[in-house]
This record gives structure tokens, C-alpha cells and sequence, in this order.
């Protein structure tokens, strides 16, 4: 396990020694088990580009509001597919099942997306994934392991479907919601393809977009923000300002992550639970 874990880590920690390093001492290659010299050189100049402050609003919008939007929806239909009662339910888990397993294809989503004027715009990477049927799945078949007693309780008491989905049964799934709203926010967080094929403007790009510009650039002007910069550039490598941007894409996810790991599990054991 010591050696997996060491295998598992060290990219990260090579990337991050890489990156505060002095550029010039990097340059030498070979491995990195600590800094060879120190410099933020890399860092001052990413932060100075505008580029990298689009991005992270773009990506942090995107992650907040499409994850709420995604959890919304997501429980506002596995409730009611959840309950036995419900005529149909079966056909309509089946046909959302279907979608799992087949799907339109990239061009056709391509032409809904252009025909609902949403090229160019932050909500094509929202409202296209705005529901998971993988994730719907799982909190359907949370929703049917909760007793039947919490329904028909509030139900006796003249509660309303709407009223004890949000007031009786999401304040008792919480772990399962956080489960969910990581799937989702750790997706929305990596995508960038989607971002490739609908957003235009740079403006209105998204981090991970502007991180695979960065690694694919062969020239420093990507992360120019000003004319003054130019008298940085001799001081930094092109890999060391890659090196940088990796790091501060990642942090995030790096913050969020060990507080909610353990939900991961609870969601794959959810999964398994057949209604």
C-alpha cells in the first residue's frame, strides 16, 4: 500500500516541486523530491494573465450553480419515480435507462444546442447535463429504502407531494444528496470537451479549457495579461508556467475532496441497493 501510494502521489508532487522551483535550475529534469531553489516566478506571471481569472469564474459558476440546478431536478424526479404507486414508472425508469446505453451522438446535441441560441453561452455546458440518469438511478432506489411511514405520516397531515419531498425526505438523505452533488460537481469541474464544442470567446471559456491551451501552447503570450509582463518572460520556462497552471487548477478539488471522499462510497453502496 506504501508503494501504491507513492506511485499514486508523486506525479502531483513532482508537478507542484516543478512548479516552485527556480525555472532555470527545472530545466535540468530528473526527479523532484524537493525544490530545486525557490521561486513564485510562474505563479506572479499566471496571475497577472486575465485570462486564468475568466476561467476560474467561468468554472466556479458553472460548478455552483449547475450542481444546485443538477441536485434539484435530479430529486424532483427520483421521488416520484420512487413511489410504487405511481402508474408508469417502471416504462419511465426504463426509457431513462435506454439513454445509458444510446444516446443522439455529439452532432445532434450539437444542432439542439445551437437551435435553443446557446452557443457562446455559459448555460450550454448547464442545461445540456442539467440530469444524470446514472445519478437519478441511484437517489431513486436511496429514496425507495427510506420506511414508507415518513410519506404516509406527512400525507395523514395534508402535506403536499412537492412539500414532503423538500421538507420530510432531502433533510433525511443527506449523505446520499452529498454523494450526488459531488458526482455532479467533480464532473462539472474536469469537463472541458463540451466547453471546446459550444464556448467561443475566451472571455467565457472555462478553467479546464484554458489548462489544456496551456499544455498544448508552445509560447508564453497565452498567459500575457499586459506589456509589462514581457520583461518577465526571460525569467520562466514554458514548462514551469504549465507546471503552475495544473497546480492552481487542481486546488479546488483539492480543498473540497478529503471532507467528502467517504460519501463516494456511500453512493456506490446506494447504487446497489435494487428497488
Amino acid at each position: 500500500m506504501l508503494l501504491v501510494s507513492i506511485v499514486t502521489l508523486y506525479p502531483f508532487w513532482h508537478v507542484l516541486m516543478y512548479s516552485l522551483s527556480d525555472p532555470k535550475l527545472a530545466m535540468g529534469g530528473g526527479l523532484f523530491l524537493w525544490t530545486k531553489g525557490f521561486s513564485l516566478t510562474s505563479y506572479e506571471l499566471l496571475l497577472q494573465s486575465k485570462g486564468i481569472y475568466y476561467a476560474y469564474g467561468n468554472s466556479i459558476f458553472r460548478l455552483v450553480i449547475g450542481t444546485a440546478i443538477n441536485i434539484v431536478l435530479t430529486a424532483m424526479l427520483a421521488y416520484p419515480l420512487s413511489i410504487r404507486r405511481f402508474v408508469g414508472r417502471n416504462f419511465i425508469t426504463l426509457m431513462i435507462f435506454f439513454t445509458m446505453l444510446f444516446s443522439g451522438g455529439m452532432i445532434p446535441t450539437y444542432l439542439i444546442v445551437k437551435e435553443l441560441g446557446l452557443i457562446d453561452s455559459i448555460w450550454s455546458l448547464i442545461i445540456p447535463t442539467a440530469l444524470s440518469a446514472w445519478n437519478l438511478i441511484i437517489l431513486k432506489n436511496y429514496f425507495q429504502s427510506l420506511p414508507a411511514e415518513l410519506e404516509e405520516s406527512a400525507n395523514i397531515d395534508g402535506a403536499a407531494p412537492i412539500r414532503i419531498l423538500f421538507s420530510v425526505i432531502l433533510p433525511v438523505s443527506g449523505p446520499v444528496i452529498a454523494a450526488i452533488a459531488l458526482f455532479y460537481g467533480v464532473a462539472h469541474w474536469n469537463s472541458y470537451f463540451d466547453a471546446i464544442l459550444y464556448i467561443n470567446s475566451d472571455a467565457k471559456q472555462v478553467l479546464q479549457v484554458f489548462l489544456r491551451t496551456m499544455l498544448q501552447s508552445s509560447s508564453l503570450q497565452q498567459v500575457q495579461g499586459a506589456e509589462s509582463l514581457a520583461s518577465s518572460i526571460g525569467l520562466v520556462t514554458e514548462e514551469s508556467v504549465k507546471m503552475a497552471t495544473v497546480v492552481v487548477s487542481v486546488i479546488p478539488m483539492l480543498l473540497v475532496y478529503p471532507f467528502l471522499q467517504k460519501y463516494y462510497v456511500k453512493g456506490v453502496m446506494v447504487g446497489s441497493i435494487k428497488g
